[in-house]
C-alpha cells in the first residue's frame, strides 16, 4: 500500500468552529488536525452502561482502526458519532461529541446535518433495492438542495464521479440501470461508500466493512479505503487485528466500555503500553 496520505479536503460550511489548530496527544503525527473528539462521553441501553467516560481525539486524514472484543463498545462509539443510537427512546447519553470542534450533540445541531458529514457503512453491504444508479443518487436527492434543480447530465457527472472514486465506474458504466443488490458483496460494499460520497461527507465510520467478503473482496476494499485517506477521515471497527495492523495508521483498544489505549498502528502492535492490551493482541484475552 502507498502509505502517502494525500492533502486533507477544504473545510465545508459544517466546520465551523474546526479543532485544526488544537494541540493533538494521540501520538502519530500524521494530519494534525482532529477530526473527532469526544469527552466524559458516557452511554446507557436503559440501566445497562455500555460506554464509561470515553476521552478520544481522531485526527483527520488518516484512518484509525478500533479493536477489542464482542459487546467492548465499539460499535455503540461509532453510532454515537453518527447519531444513529438516538433512534432508540431507552439510551441515554452524557459528556461531548464533537466533529470538527462542533458539537453535534447540541439542540441546534439537526440529525440530518450531522449525517451529511458524517457517512457510515455496516458490516453486511445494503444497497437499496434500486439501480446502481439510484443508489448513488438516493442521498445526493434528499439532502442536496442542488440536486432538485440539476439536469440529467449534472447527475450523470455525479454518479460518474463517484463510482470512479471507489473503482467501480469500469465494471458497471454499461448497466447502471440495474439493480444494485445484482452486485457481488464486494461491489455492493464499494457502492454503499459511493453512495455517501456526493454529499461530500467529512467522516466515514466502518463497521466491520470486510466481515461478509471473502479475502480478495476485503484486499480490494482495503486498498480503496487507504486510496482515499487524506481525503477523508476514516474510524474503523474491526476484529481482524491482521486488518487493523495493515490498514490503520492508528489503533484504539477498548475494553468493557472503556479506552484502554489508543497510539499509532505500528506502537500499540509491537509495544503496547498496557498489558491488557498486549493479552488481547496476542489472542490471551478471555
Amino acid at each position: 500500500m502507498d502509505r502517502t496520505p494525500t492533502p486533507p479536503r477544504e473545510a465545508s460550511d459544517f466546520e465551523v468552529g474546526a479543532a485544526a489548530d488544537r494541540p493533538v496527544e494521540a501520538a502519530g503525527d500524521v494530519a494534525g488536525g482532529v477530526a473527532i473528539e469526544t469527552r466524559q462521553l458516557n452511554l446507557w441501553y436503559g440501566d445497562f452502561q455500555a460506554l464509561f467516560d470515553v476521552d478520544l481525539r481522531i485526527k483527520q486524514g488518516i484512518i484509525t482502526s478500533m479493536i477489542g472484543p464482542s459487546g467492548c463498545g465499539k460499535t455503540t462509539l461509532l453510532r454515537t458519532v453518527n447519531r444513529i443510537n438516538e433512534r432508540l427512546g431507552y439510551v441515554r447519553t452524557t459528556g461531548a461529541v464533537e466533529v470538527l470542534g462542533r458539537d453535534i450533540l447540541a439542540p441546534e445541531v439537526e440529525v440530518v446535518q450531522v449525517r451529511r458529514h458524517v457517512g457510515m457503512v455496516f458490516q453486511r453491504p445494503n444497497p437499496l433495492p434500486l439501480s446502481i444508479r439510484e443508489n448513488v443518487l438516493f442521498g445526493y436527492r434528499i439532502h442536496e438542495p442542488a440536486a432538485r434543480q440539476a439536469s440529467r447530465g449534472e447527475l450523470d457527472a455525479v454518479v460518474e464521479d463517484a463510482l470512479k472514486t471507489v473503482l467501480l465506474w469500469d465494471g458497471v458504466k454499461d448497466r447502471l440501470n440495474s439493480r444494485a443488490t445484482a452486485l457481488s458483496l464486494e461491489e455492493q460494499q464499494k457502492l454503499c461508500i459511493a453512495r455517501l460520497l456526493p454529499l461530500k461527507p467529512t467522516v466515514l465510520l466502518m463497521d466491520e466493512p470486510c466481515s461478509a467478503l471473502d479475502p480478495a473482496g476485503t484486499e480490494a476494499v482495503e486498498e480503496l479505503i487507504w486510496g482515499l485517506r487524506g481525503e477523508y477521515t476514516f474510524l474503523m471497527v474491526t476484529h481482524n487485528m491482521a486488518q487493523a495492523r495493515r490498514a490503520s495508521d492508528e489503533c484504539v483498544f477498548m475494553l468493557l466500555g472503556r479506552v484502554i489505549e489508543h497510539a499509532r498502528t505500528d506502537e500499540i502492535f509491537v509495544t503496547p503500553r498496557h498489558e491488557t492490551t498486549a493479552d488481547y493482541i496476542e489472542g490471551r484475552y478471555a
